[in-house]
C-alpha cells in the first residue's frame, strides 16, 4: 500500500515503514502485539479479575484469528510491528508493538485507515481510548481527532472512563 521513507524523529532516523493488507503468516506477530499492549497498557489499570477473564478466554488470540485478514499491518525490515482495525467509520483497534512506538508507525497506519474509511463514503472517523491513556488522547489529538465524550467502559468491569474521538473529513 504505502511505504514511509526515513526521516528524522526526535534526533534518531526513522525506519521505513510499508503499511499493507494482513495475511495468516502475520497472526503470530498480532498476537505478540496484541499481548504486549495488554501488559503494559491495559493490565496495570484494571482489575486482576478483569485481566486474569482476558487473558483466560484469549480476547487478542481470537480477534486475531476472528478478523486478522481484515487488519493493515505495518512493516518495519520485513517484521511486523503494529495494525490497525476498523468497521465502517470506527476504528477499534490501533496497536503497535512496544520496541516500535514513537517511530511514526500509529501515524502511518492512521492515515491508511481514515483513506479506506473516506474512500468508503464516510463523512468522519471515530474511535475511543480510556481516560488514563494519556498517550493515546495526544497522539489523536495531534492527529486532528476532538473529543466527543466520555462514558463508563463496561468492557473491562474496572470502573474505567472511554473517552470518544471523532475527526471529520
Amino acid at each position: 500500500m504505502t511505504t514511509g521513507d526515513a526521516s528524522q524523529i526526535g534526533g534518531t532516523k526513522a525506519p521505513d515503514v510499508m503499511v499493507r493488507r494482513a495475511i495468516e503468516a502475520d497472526f503470530p506477530d498480532l498476537k505478540r502485539i496484541l499481548s504486549e499492549t495488554f501488559a503494559s497498557t491495559w493490565q496495570p489499570e484494571i482489575t486482576a479479575e478483569a485481566a486474569r477473564r482476558y487473558l483466560e478466554t484469549d480476547v487478542g488470540g481470537r480477534f486475531v484469528e476472528e478478523q486478522g485478514l481484515n487488519f493493515l499491518v505495518a512493516t518495519v525490515e520485513g517484521g511486523v510491528a503494529g495494525l490497525v482495525s476498523w468497521q465502517d467509520d470506527f476504528i477499534d483497534a490501533l496497536h503497535v508493538g512496544t520496541r516500535h512506538q514513537r517511530l511514526g508507525i500509529g501515524r502511518a497506519l492512521m492515515m491508511e485507515a481514515e483513506k479506506a474509511i473516506q474512500g468508503a463514503g464516510h463523512a468522519q472517523v471515530r474511535l475511543e481510548t480510556d481516560s488514563f491513556n494519556q498517550q493515546s488522547q495526544g497522539f489523536y489529538k495531534a492527529l486532528g481527532y476532538e473529543e466527543r465524550g466520555r462514558y463508563p467502559d463496561l468492557e473491562w468491569e474496572s470502573d474505567l472512563t472511554t473517552v470518544l474521538f471523532e475527526k471529520k473529513f
